[in-house]
């Protein structure tokens, strides 16, 4: 049997730090207010595009796998912030990559879009059509907030993760997955004038609303990941107590401890980043995969389970065993253009902009 073991991660924060001190200077909001309920201490706000995000975390996951772009099959880019519609994102991570013979497509499942493309990316290399597949997960979240609303605008952040799967007859890889969606409640989690069902002369360019019922989507969030980590354990004859790690959507850290309490597992074999980097959407996966490792928390033959959940209502859960390589084989010295002004500068010049933004033109 042919498996798609993991060869290569990266990960890719801008370095602009938004704290929630730094929030309540715009907004009505503390850290009291807001640590206790989320878990989230600050966010990144990025000064470059979404795909100039993906493209550095896969270059450096490609220098960790000791490949060259242009060995690559195929490039899925998990994102519901894409920097263009048409054409797609990954094919402007394809252009500055130069992977020039890979196959390229965006996959939106929102938050559970990179579990999502890793079960794709398994699949296509274990039918035989593909050797070798990078998969991105990168948001740049920040962009469509609006600042004035704190019940949406203190959970998310910006940043990229990515990992290279390589065909392989080692049992290693995603091995066991579940996908599926509640589209029933898709309204609880929606950003509204957003794509052509926009209204095409209306004046809300320059600012997005989401609309976001917090207890409805921590209800079902904690039962669509619940259901989807005992169906992948079920599937791979797994016991829970057998997981050696779990590494779960960053959405709230009362959704990641009521997952880790639904499967009996301490904290401390819970990957947990959300103080440092708020939700980043398909990005958080495998952007705490690769702290995992750069922590010594991921082992040759480790059990690791991932759980996500998103707008849509997208959810899914994975198990993956990892294979014999823990450490990089190269290392990539690229990194973002400087950025010469602080998150809040940057926040702030976005909320202005949007008071200055003409009404929406024909």
């Amino acid at each position: 049997m042919t498996y798609a073991t993991i060869t290569g991660w990266g990960k890719c924060l801008p370095p602009a730090v938004l704290t929630n001190d730094d929030l309540s200077t715009i907004m009505e909001t503390s850290d009291e207010w807001i640590y206790p309920r989320t878990g989230i201490k600050a966010r990144r706000v990025s000064h470059v595009s979404q795909s100039e995000l993906a493209t550095l975390a896969a270059r450096r996951a490609l220098a960790c796998a000791g490949l060259e772009a242009s060995e690559l099959d195929a490039i899925i880019l998990a994102t519901a912030t894409p920097g263009t519609l048409v054409p797609n994102s990954a094919s402007a991570v394809q252009q500055a990559l130069g992977a020039h013979r890979a196959a390229v497509f965006d996959l939106n499942a929102a938050c559970t879009g990179f579990v999502y493309s890793l079960t794709v990316a398994t699949s296509l290399i274990q039918s035989g059509m593909m050797k070798k597949i990078l998969v991105i997960g990168a948001e740049r979240l920040t962009y469509l907030l609006d600042w004035a609303r704190r019940d949406t605008a203190v959970l998310f952040g910006d940043g990229a993760g990515a990992v290279v799967v390589e065909a392989s007859d080692v049992e290693s890889g995603l091995i066991a997955s579940k996908l599926g969606s509640d589209s029933e409640a898709r309204e609880i989690l929606h950003v509204p004038n957003f794509g052509s069902d926009r209204e095409r002369f209306n004046d809300t360019d320059g600012h997005y609303i989401f609309n976001f019922e917090g207890q409805e989507i921590f209800k079902r969030a904690v039962r669509g990941m619940g259901e989807a980590t005992a169906t992948v354990l079920a599937q791979a004859g797994i016991a829970p107590e057998q997981i050696d790690l779990l590494v779960p959507h960053q959405a709230n850290v009362r959704i990641i401890e009521f997952l880790a309490k639904r499967m009996n597992a301490d904290m401390d074999k819970v990957m947990v980043n959300i103080e440092q980097y708020g939700n980043t959407s398909a990005a958080t996966v495998p952007i705490a995969l690769c702290e995992a490792l750069e922590q010594g928390r991921v082992k040759p033959g480790s059990y690791l389970l991932t759980a996500a959940f998103g707008a849509g209502l997208t959810w899914g859960a994975g198990l993956i065993k990892w294979g014999e390589r823990v450490t990089p084989l190269a290392s990539c010295d690229d990194e973002l253009p400087p950025c010469e002004a602080s998150a809040l500068d940057l926040i702030r010049a976005a909320v202005e902009g949007c008071k200055a933004a003409p009404a929406n033109q024909a």
